[in-house]
């Protein structure tokens, strides 16, 4: 008779142990996993920017934005207040002297010139009324020094032959009468020698009287011709030959303008120069003399430091760059450039391009690529002089390293990343 056999514990030590195997190998793994080093991040190579470490002459330069402006410009400022009333020609045209730029018109200015040449009649007829006026004066005392000279010789002659005869007898002639001709004679000779002194003094006062009356004229005159230059000058011309250069606010006819304000602007086109806007910073090593570089975006223009401004504004400092007579097409007055100013030249240094981050004389940490390019590793690296697009190394890196220059800031956390 067969027994049937109770397999129900065999079963369940079975399943302990399975379950103890796996519980076993779950931690294994999670232990191993655990102790697996952190996984290699991935760059994508396309937004990287990279260069190559070079031993050899690095150009220092510092740069800055700037202007192209003329080296010779006139500017056309109102003389008067007044409507314009015909804008002839209009920004970009080529002028000549005496091209007529505009015309303005200002009645008031017209009727003080009708008011100033009446007084200038008025003071020319005065000045007619008082040469005629001292003619006659002048004639008049002539006329009484010979009537008076006259009486005088009379009465001289009249006491000397009394003298004569009360000489020759004294019966001949009373001796009153002889003092009478004597005194009349005496009376004469002064009223005489005062009709010549008055005609001198008079003579002497002519001219004083004339130059007085001259000088309101001339006054006036002057006037008057100040009065029709202001009239003139609302017809606005060329001063010079050159390009009527834009402004800031462009002109409209029936437009009311004050004294004072821009009407225009004449630039001689083939005679630029470029002023450059340097950090304060970066400016300490500039001097007269260095060579400049200006971009136009198009060309490449070689100058020089002609000049530099001795003051700060806004944190930067103007310099000029004189530039060459022969200027390409694209350099035009009000250009906004670029100007990198080459400081000193460094040579058997090795540079590499300057990087978005770290400064100069500082160290930093860059990403080189390893020798098959898959793979980028941290290292550290000190810096020196900085160029505009070119920093010295002093430790580091050797000539030949390539090494990222753009931002990666995101993977500070990582020594090394995965280039795909």
């Amino acid at each position: 008779m067969d027994i049937i056999r109770d397999t129900r514990p065999q079963r369940k030590k079975k399943r302990a142990v399975v379950t103890t195997v796996v519980v076993v190998a779950l931690a294994l793994i999670t232990w191993g996993v655990q102790s697996l080093p952190s996984a290699v991040p991935s760059v994508d190579r396309a937004t990287t920017w990279t260069d190559t470490v070079q031993r050899g002459t690095m150009v220092r330069m510092v740069r800055g934005p700037g202007t192209l402006v003329p080296e010779q410009a006139r500017w056309l400022t109102a003389v008067t207040t007044g409507r314009i009333d015909e804008i002839v020609l209009l920004p970009g045209v080529e002028v000549q002297p005496g091209d007529i730029i505009l015309r303005m018109s200002n009645p008031d200015e017209e009727v003080q010139l009708l008011q100033t040449q009446q007084q200038l009649s008025q003071a020319q007829a005065q000045l007619t009324q008082l040469r005629s006026t001292l003619q006659t004066q002048r004639l008049t005392l002539q006329g009484t020094v010979a009537q008076v000279r006259t009486q005088f010789l009379d009465a001289q002659r009249t006491h000397q032959a009394n003298q004569r005869l009360f000489d020759a007898n004294p019966d001949n002639v009373a001796k009153a009468e002889l003092d009478r001709s004597r005194e009349q004679m005496a009376e004469m000779e002064t009223r005489f020698g005062l009709a010549e002194e008055s005609l001198r003094v008079f003579d002497e006062s002519v001219d004083d009287q004339l130059d007085a009356q001259l000088d309101q004229v001339r006054r006036l005159q002057e006037l008057v011709d100040f009065r029709r230059e202001r009239i003139a000058s609302m017809t606005v011309r060329s001063p010079s030959a050159g390009i009527l250069a834009p402004l800031d606010v462009p002109l409209q006819e029936g437009q009311y303008v004050t004294s004072g304000s821009n009407l225009g602007r004449v630039v001689v086109p083939d005679r630029l120069k470029a002023e450059i806007r340097i950090a304060q910073t970066q400016a300490q090593e500039i001097v007269l003399g260095q060579v400049a570089l200006i971009d136009t975006r198009s060309d490449t223009i070689e100058g020089r430091v002609s000049r530099i401004d001795p003051a700060v504004r806004n944190g930067t400092v103007t310099i000029d760059v004189a530039l060459p007579d022969n200027l390409p097409a694209s350099a035009r007055p009000d250009l906004s450039v670029d100007g990198n100013v080459v400081i000193n030249r460094l040579d058997d240094v090795v540079f590499m391009g300057r990087p978005q981050f770290g400064q100069a004389n500082n160290k930093v940490s860059v990403f080189k690529l390893t020798a098959d390019e898959q793979y980028a590793d941290r290292v550290i690296v000190e810096l020196g002089v900085a160029s505009v697009n070119e920093i010295e190394i002093r430790s580091g890196l050797q000539p030949g390293d390539i090494v990222i220059l753009s931002e990666m800031s995101q993977w500070d956390g990582f020594d090394r990343v995965k280039l795909r």
